[in-house]
Order: structure tokens, then sequence, then C-alpha cells
């Protein structure tokens, strides 16, 4: 009998280990193995041999110590990736519970019942009081997993925890590029700002020169009124990169989740400490990597889960109700010799007829497809998003040493036209058009070393580099 009863409990266990669910296979990637080609793409020679971004941590890549600390802030007061991480938690919860689903909840219980009957509804005809008093341990309603219904839906489980605690990765990985960003951006508005109120100050004085030149009848009224537009115009300038240094606090505050020391905050780019170089790898496989990624393939892979319990519903469900205890009417011979009890109660329910069953189905091997192709979408989201980095990376130094080439021309256009003017061989027009267009390309300058800068953390972004492994439930 004994040798009976673990070859059925063995037999419940292999049966309990089967599933239902498709077999999953990896989905072929929607793009193409190498990186892009052509012009735009070409490697700077800093980036040939450079690591990988899955190969450098973030301290590393981000490598100046006043970034390092506001990005270690973020990551441990930021509240979105906080709610990030509780999600994580509340994930890895409904996984124990669905766990749990697979074993029996035994529970322990005590009962004592105490009534009087009446004579006309006693057996003997006469008044009684009746006792009874139980102790039982058992288990109720346990569903025996024949076809892998409870295991499917505990691997669904899993999955949907996995992709989790990926999200939370993505948005680690998110969080550390849009502080740079921001920090970034607010160390270009404060050059912009250093350059306006520079351009201010030149203005001034070149209208207090002016000035004096007007009131002894060398200078036009025309260029006094002229110069006294670019005092404005920079005067205005000085007031906006004001407002948006303080908003680019503001910013960094909240990513922060506290106010960020000012010993902490850039002075300008050129103060910002490098960034490490890195390399895209030799193919696009490495994007299989990336939180995003794996986000999608861990719900994709819930689907197929999911429809191993859809197609589990449709077979029989044997679950069991078992007690044994002991049983006295009166307490005292609750544990006496021969109060013994038990009971086992087996029961199957097979469904006949139930369409919502067939809905069901239908329903699971429609979100597989929906999250397949979101699963493609996502891989070529990557792609593109890592195509357009090396494009900009590939050609930004050229627009930069053109940009720097034209700064000089309208630096050295404007000192000409300034002694031209001083000598009254040419009118003030012709200095307003060279500060003009000296202003807006020093302007320019800076905003495409920020672009470069900005680009540069984005690559190591979009390449899934800052992340982390995540935990085991």
């Amino acid at each position: 009998m004994r040798r009976q009863g673990l070859l059925a409990l063995g037999l419940l266990m292999c049966l309990g280990g089967c599933t239902l669910a498709p077999k999953y296979t990896r989905p072929e990637a929607p793009i193409p193995l190498p990186w892009p080609k052509g012009a735009a793409y070409e490697d700077t020679p800093a980036a040939v041999g450079a690591p990988t971004a899955l190969e450098l941590s973030w301290q590393e890549f981000f490598a100046d110590p006043k970034l390092q600390m506001v990005i270690a802030r973020a990551l441990k007061n930021n509240r979105d990736l906080r709610l990030a991480a509780l999600n994580v938690e509340r994930a890895r919860a409904l996984y124990g519970i669905q766990r749990a689903e697979l074993w029996p909840v035994v529970n322990a219980g005590g009962r004592g019942d105490k009534q009087r009957v009446p004579a006309d509804l006693s057996t003997t005809g006469k008044s009684m009081t009746m006792e009874e008093y139980r102790v039982n341990l058992g288990i109720t309603s346990w569903e025996i997993d024949f076809f892998g219904r409870l295991r499917s839906l505990k691997d669904e489980a899993l999955q949907e925890y996995l992709a989790t605690e990926q999200a939370r990765c993505s948005a680690r990985i998110l969080l550390m590029s849009e502080i740079a960003r921001v920090y970034l951006t607010l160390a270009a508005d404060k050059e912009n700002f250093k350059l306006a109120r520079s351009t201010l100050e030149t203005q001034q004085a070149t209208y207090d020169l002016i000035k004096r030149r007007y009131e002894v009848g060398i200078a036009s009224r025309l260029d006094l009124e002229r110069v006294q537009s670019q005092v404005d115009t920079a005067r205005r300038e000085v007031a906006r990169f004001t407002q948006l240094v303080a908003q680019d606090q503001n910013a960094l505050n909240l990513l922060a989740g506290s106010m960020v020391p000012e010993q902490l905050l850039p002075a300008d780019l050129s103060n910002v400490g490098s960034l490490k170089e890195i390399s895209p790898g030799l193919s696009s496989e490495v994007l299989l990597n990336r939180p995003d990624i794996l986000q999608a393939e861990y719900r994709l892979k819930a689907a197929y889960a999911n429809i191993g319990a859809a197609r589990a519903a449709f077979f029989p469900r044997i679950s069991l109700t078992t007690a044994m205890g002991t049983a006295s009417a009166e307490l005292s011979g609750l544990f006496s010799s021969g109060s013994g009890t038990w009971n086992f109660a087996p029961r199957i329910v097979l469904p006949l007829f139930d369409a919502r069953i067939w809905a069901a189905l239908r329903v699971s091997k429609a979100n597989r497809k929906i999250l397949l192709t979101q699963y493609e979408k996502a891989i070529q989201t990557a792609f593109r998003e890592v195509a357009d980095a090396l494009a900009v990376r590939g050609t930004v130094g050229q627009q930069i040493s053109a940009q720097q080439s034209l700064v000089n021309a309208n630096a050295a256009t404007y000192q000409l036209s300034k002694r031209r003017y001083t000598k009254g061989i040419d009118n003030y027009l012709s200095v307003l058009d060279a500060q003009r267009s000296l202003y807006a390309a020093q302007r320019e300058l800076i905003l495409l070393r920020l672009a470069k800068l900005a680009n540069h953390v984005r690559l190591y972004a979009v390449l899934g580099g800052g992340n982390e492994q995540p935990k085991a439930p």
C-alpha cells in the first residue's frame, strides 16, 4: 500500500510538470546584422578599438566627478525610479502568490458545538443536550495540476516579473541619460549667458563711444539708434538665458529628487569632464540585450505561457479536499483512543460546453501576435536610434570644425568693420551686420558642441549602457 501511494505521488508530480504552452523560440530580429555604412557613419579615430557600452559602467563613462555625484543622487532619490522599483517588488510578490498555487494549503482548525434538542425533535423522545468537539488538519480544494494550467500561470507571472525588472533597468538608463542631457544643457545655457553678457558689455561700450561721437557731430543719429537696438537685443538675450539657466536647474533638481548643491553645477561646457569613447560593437545583435527589448521579449514569453493556461482550461480540473483529526462528544475525550476521524473527497470537473474558454484561447493567441509585433517594433526602433546617433557622431565633428572656422571669419570681419567705421571709411550698418553674424555663429558653435556631447550620451544609452543585472526572483 505504501509503495502504491509513492507511485501515485510520483505520477502526480510527473503529470504536474507538463504544460500545454507552445515551445518558445526567439524570433528573428527584423533588422540588418551590420550597422549602416556610408559617409555619415564613419567612426571617429578615437572610437576605433574602444570598449562597447555594455562593457562600461556609468561611473566609467561619465568621467566628470560632479556629474557622477548628481547621477548618484538621482539614482537614490528620483521618484520615477523609486516607483519603478516598487512595481518590481509588486510583480515579484504576485509571482510568489501564483507559484504558491502549485502547493496545497494545509490548515489546522478546531470546532466546538453544544446545543439543546427539545423532546419532540429528539430521537429518544426526551429533551437532551448534545456536544461535539473536533480538531482537524486538512487540505481544502487543492487543484492537482495534471495539465499544467497552474504551472503555465506561474510561468506567465515569472515572465511578467522579469519584464517589470527590465522596465526598471530601462527607467534607470533613461534617468541617467536625461540627467546628463539636462546637466549639459545647463552648462551650454550658462555659456550662452556669458556670451550674451559679454556681447551686452561690448555693445554698451560701443553705444557710449558713438554717443560721444554723436554729441560732437561725428556720428549720425541713425548710427546711435542702430547701436541702441543692439544694446536692447543683448539685454533681452541676457534676460532670456538667465531664465533658461534657472529652468535648467529646476529640471535638474526634479530629476535628482532633491536640490542639487551649487558646487555640483557646471560652469560651462568647457569645464565639463570628457565622456569615455565607446564602440557600437561588431553587429546589431548587441541590441537584443537592451532592457526595453528584453522587457518586450519577456512579455512575449508570458503570452506563450498564457496560451498554455488557456489550452489547459479545455481539460478536466481535479481537486482534492481531505482532512484528518479527532472528534468526541466530550472535550476531555477529544484525544482518547478511538476518537480519530478522516475524510477524503476528490473532485473532478470536465467542461462540456463553455464558449468562454474558446474565446479565451483566441484572445491568448491574438495577444501573442500583438506582443510579437511590439517586440519586433522595439528592435527596429532601437536600431533606428543607434543609427541616428552614429550618423550624428560621424558628422558633428565636421560641423564643429566648419562652424569654428565661420566664427573666426566673422570675428575678423567684425573687427575690420569696426576699424573701417572708426576711420570713417564705412557706415555703422556694416558693423551691425558683422556683429549679428558673429553672435549667431558663436551661438551655433555652442549648440553644436552641446549636440556632440548630448549625442554621445544618447549613443551610450541606446546601446544599453549603464545596465545592471536583474535580481533573481
